[in-house]
């Protein structure tokens, strides 16, 4: 190598190492607004977007136990995406998510991410939550919810955009005599 290309690299080094320091003066610093009202500066969110993506797809590797189209299952995790509180926050065909959901950070809208995401990836994501996005794990919950009704809920989830306001209301209503 000439003196040329290694007065290139140790200032290719020199550039890393600031860039480096920067990067960490501005995050430990206090620079970076946490704020959930704030929006992320488009590198950071672009970043925050693509750790997901890579993560998400490395780790969701459970598959259905049975076909997502089964019309009971979908009705069945209808009602388990209200009663385990996902309405609260995603809302639901004819129903607003409640107004807390607006402080969230992404948003969470389903309607625009559904179709984007493998049925194996939406189970794993209900599963295991999302750091930093107010997604909780519903794995951890006491009791856990069980792997058999995250499907349903996947079900439901993957018809989503077909699903009608009077399907979902339907489909919610309890029983006489049931609870």
């Amino acid at each position: 190598m000439t003196l040329h290309t290694f007065k290139f690299l140790g200032l290719i080094g020199l550039l890393a190492i600031l860039v480096g320091i920067g990067a960490a003066v501005f995050f430990f610093g206090g620079f970076f607004d946490i704020a959930a009202d704030h929006p992320d500066p488009d590198v950071v969110n672009w970043a925050l977007i693509h750790v997901r993506k890579a993560s998400i797809a490395r780790h969701a590797s459970d598959q259905p136990p049975a076909s997502l189209e089964d019309p009971a299952l979908v009705r069945a995790g209808a009602r388990a995406f209200s009663q385990v509180g996902c309405i609260n926050c995603h809302g639901g065909p004819g129903v607003k998510p409640a107004k807390f959901s607006k402080g969230l950070n992404p948003p969470p809208n389903l309607d625009r991410v559904i179709n984007n995401l493998l049925p194996q990836e939406v189970f794993w994501i209900i599963k295991h939550g999302i750091k930093m996005t107010g997604m909780p794990s519903f794995g951890v919950d006491d009791p856990p919810v069980a792997d058999q009704t995250i499907w349903t809920m996947v079900a439901f989830l993957k018809k989503l955009p077909s699903v009608s306001d009077e399907d979902f209301t339907t489909w919610n209503a309890v029983p006489p005599g049931g609870h």
